[in-house]
């Protein structure tokens, strides 16, 4: 009998960020001279800069002083930042720097880019042919007049759905890298916050009835409806502890709380946003999170409430963006691991509510008794 035998894998398989090598939103320009790009670009940044955080990755055509004493350089102008480094930055490197762009364009005479604006021009017709590999996702053709035609080699590249535009029509390029960023809007996946100890509560927050159910299925029934898939965060010891109509998400970062747990679901889907709610909140009801879905921002890294009592962003009712996962990562490796200390200190939206009892929570059994007894006398909560 022979013996089965089983592919050894030297590294965890995990789902890898969308986009290209330096960003998840990139637009690569190629076909002209880079002068031509150099005015595309800074037309379509005046048409889009009120939108959209935009970058632009190119490469310096003569060797530029920069000050000998600084390995690295930068310069805060206020509203422009700029960044120079005299080191080599590795391919795996760039989104760190790009991530809190919402579109970077890229010089595709100097890169390979994710999505390619094709330029149709005499001038560059040869060299074009010769990165006929880096065409490999071709999202518009730019035309230098009416009734150009493509070049030879391109006729099997280019179907006749990919959008022709007119050089001097940048209003129409515009628009549709506009369109085109919000079609394709992340999808949003829940998670209710279900894996911890509850040690002052004394028994598990996730299975107290408020409402003649476990609060954490409660919980994930408000947020179904906004939500692709609802998942309840948990320890590993707790895989068996309850049953549940929602699939349960294991905490692989251990130890680090709700925040691990965050990063936990975002290890699994990295390409999601995540809404998250902590499983102690008796007082949350149907319009608060469809306040929170409504005034969902995919441009900032997460969307949360303002909360009155601590003066602060309510870090646990939130819709996570995927650009906030390794922002989550990097405050990790400096020593923090609180949420509300991420959202501090990145751009986020905030929504200021009327009535904020939404956002208290009950983490002792004087407060879930108190919870219990509003709850049952006050039926709009």
């Amino acid at each position: 009998m022979s013996k089965e035998t089983k592919k050894h894998t030297k590294h965890t398989t995990l789902i890898k960020p969308v986009g290209g090598e330096y960003h998840r939103n990139e637009w690569t320009f190629i076909g002209a001279p880079c002068g031509v790009i150099h005015e595309t670009v800074r037309k379509l940044n005046k048409d889009l800069i009120d939108d959209f955080k935009i970058g632009y990755l190119d490469a310096a055509h003569e060797a530029e002083a920069m000050d000998e004493a600084f390995y690295l350089h930068f310069t805060d102008r206020i509203h422009h930042q700029s960044l120079e480094t005299k080191q080599t930055l590795g391919q795996k490197q760039h989104r760190k720097y790009y991530n809190e762009l919402d579109l970077l364009f890229v010089n595709g005479n100097h890169f390979k880019g994710d999505k390619q604006v094709v330029f149709i021009s005499e001038k560059k017709k040869d060299s074009l042919y010769r990165k006929l590999d880096r065409l490999t996702n071709i999202q518009a053709v730019i035309l230098e007049h009416e009734g150009q035609e493509l070049h030879d080699y391109l006729l099997d590249q280019i179907s006749h759905e990919i959008p022709r535009i007119l050089l001097s029509d940048t209003k129409g390029l515009s628009k549709l890298m506009c369109d085109h960023y919000f079609h394709n809007i992340p999808e949003v996946y829940g998670l209710i916050l279900s894996g911890g100890k509850s040690q002052r509560m004394g028994q598990d927050k996730g299975a107290l009835d408020y409402r003649g159910m476990p609060h954490r299925d409660y919980l994930a029934n408000l947020i179904k409806p906004y939500c692709t898939e609802v998942f309840m965060s948990c320890r590993k010891e707790q895989l068996n502890d309850w049953e549940t109509d929602y699939a349960k998400l294991l905490d692989t970062f251990i130890g680090l709380g709700p925040y691990g747990a965050i990063l936990s679901a975002f290890r699994e889907q990295p390409n999601k946003a995540w809404m998250t709610l902590a499983c102690d909140l008796p007082y949350l009801d149907a319009s608060t999170i469809a306040m929170l879905s409504k005034h969902r921002n995919p441009l900032k890294l997460a969307t949360c409430f303002h909360n009155p009592d601590t003066s602060f962003p309510e870090p646990l009712i939130t819709i996570w963006e995927p650009r906030a996962y390794p922002m989550l990562l990097e405050f990790l490796s400096q020593g923090y691991s609180c949420p509300r200390k991420v959202l501090i200190n990145t751009d986020i939206e905030e929504i200021h509510l009327d009535d904020h009892i939404v956002l208290d929570n009950a983490n002792d059994p004087a407060s879930f008794q108190k919870a219990k007894e509003s709850l049952k006398t006050d039926s709009t909560i």
